[in-house]
């Protein structure tokens, strides 16, 4: 064999091994989000033992594409700036498929433009604000998604909930976070549509423990019914409030209230006063058992579950993409993602279609329970109210 024959055949093989080695190479995937600065940091927690979960199933079978998946995790530590520099290192230096997270909303839509000048896929599974998905600019194309609850949907149904029990003196009240703001945005745009006029609207900062001048104003104004948007611990604060000057109008908050930090800050005994909303009450199904059994001792709380069904499902609905995609090109992935050929069957649902090119959330409304707590147990809450509404009546 002459020496050019030769020299051609070993570049035609090394070209080949590296082809083969870049095929076999692992799927990294990425998680920012606050795991222990915030009050919400034990939902953190709880979304990468899901997300852990899956990766260790999906790899048992096979792995993608005959790829093994691995996962990058960063703590923001609930700070925007740390979350932008997590977000970069991620996808540039990481070089990770998708992102998961953040806990704070508010972390989202600091750096949401990232993944979507990147066109790396963005799959929140945690901050529930509602313009997280929404695309930088009309039309434009959007990396953003999400399996998890969404601020404006739970407020459409705790807005029903008010316009169908008859009162007519609300109240309105949140957090001076991102979350929280974006959340009092939402809570003005949809009771309005209900034809309702809050009496009363007032703010309070997510350390603050005394809030009784706020609700001072609001007994003052006459309001017998309150939404509050607000993370755990600063809920069950305004609870202790309201004990101080015993003043317990009728309340619904957001999701955070299921948190252990909001049954701590609330104590047992004042812990049952909201009404609030959740994805899943308890594992019911076969699947949702298995994986309680499986992460159960690992949650700061069993009312942490929740959050580890949404990263279980976010994390399959990405390898659906990866396969659909044939690859991990985040175009590409973005496209199977809005038409997704194959149901996924998840933990928390069996997910036919769930984005599209101008949706994407995976859950809404009609997929949520209202709850309360009852001693220190979360349990499906239900009367009269309840009762009387349908999906149809909700506004958004």
């Amino acid at each position: 064999m002459s020496i050019a024959k030769f020299l051609k055949r070993s570049a035609i093989a090394a070209t080949m091994t590296v082809a083969v080695a870049a095929y076999a190479q692992d799927i990294k995937l990425g998680f920012n989000g606050d795991l222990s600065a915030s009050p919400s940091a034990q939902s953190g927690k709880a979304g990468v033992i899901g997300i852990e979960a899956a990766i260790a199933d999906i790899n048992a079978a096979g792995g993608v594409l005959g790829r093994k998946l691995t996962l990058v995790i960063r703590d923001d530590q609930s700070q925007p700036p740390k979350s932008i520099q997590n977000m970069s290192d991620l996808i540039d230096n990481e070089k990770v498929a998708a992102v998961f997270g953040p806990t704070n909303s508010g972390n989202a839509l600091a750096w949401r433009h990232i993944p979507n000048q990147k066109k790396v896929i963005s799959m929140g599974m945690i901050g529930s604000g509602t313009d997280i998905t929404k695309p930088m600019s009309a039309g434009a194309d959007n990396y953003m998604f999400r399996v998890s609850m969404v601020d404006r949907e739970q407020i459409a149904a705790l807005a029903t909930y008010v316009a169908k029990s008859g009162s007519k003196k609300l109240g309105l009240m949140a957090e001076t976070t991102g979350y929280g703001q974006g959340g009092l945005k939402d809570m003005e745009e949809i009771v309005k549509l209900h034809g309702l006029t809050p009496l009363a609207t007032e703010k309070f900062g997510v350390a603050d423990t005394d809030m009784t001048s706020q609700l001072n104003k609001m007994k003052s104004a006459g309001v017998d019914t309150i939404i509050v948007w607000a993370q755990g611990t600063p809920t069950g604060q305004l609870i202790r409030s309201m004990e101080k000057i015993n003043y317990f109008p009728t309340m619904l908050s957001s999701w955070a209230a299921d948190n252990i930090t909001f049954f701590d800050a609330a104590g047992k005994n004042l812990a049952s006063k909201p009404i609030f909303m959740r994805t899943v009450v308890s594992p019911v199904t076969p699947m949702q058992k298995k994986l309680f059994e499986r992460t159960a001792s690992k949650l700061a709380a069993p009312s942490a579950f929740p959050f580890v069904l949404h990263g279980y499902d976010a994390v399959l609905l990405v390898a659906e993409a990866i396969k659909q995609a044939g690859g991990t090109d985040g175009a590409k992935m973005k496209d199977a993602l809005e038409n997704l050929n194959s149901a996924v069957n998840g933990a928390m649902k069996t997910y036919n279609k769930p984005f599209s090119k101008t949706n994407h959330e995976a859950l809404m409304a009609s997929d949520l329970a209202f709850v309360k707590w009852s001693n220190d147990q979360l349990v499906q809450h239900s009367d009269n109210i309840i009762k009387s509404m349908s999906a149809s009546d909700y506004k958004r």
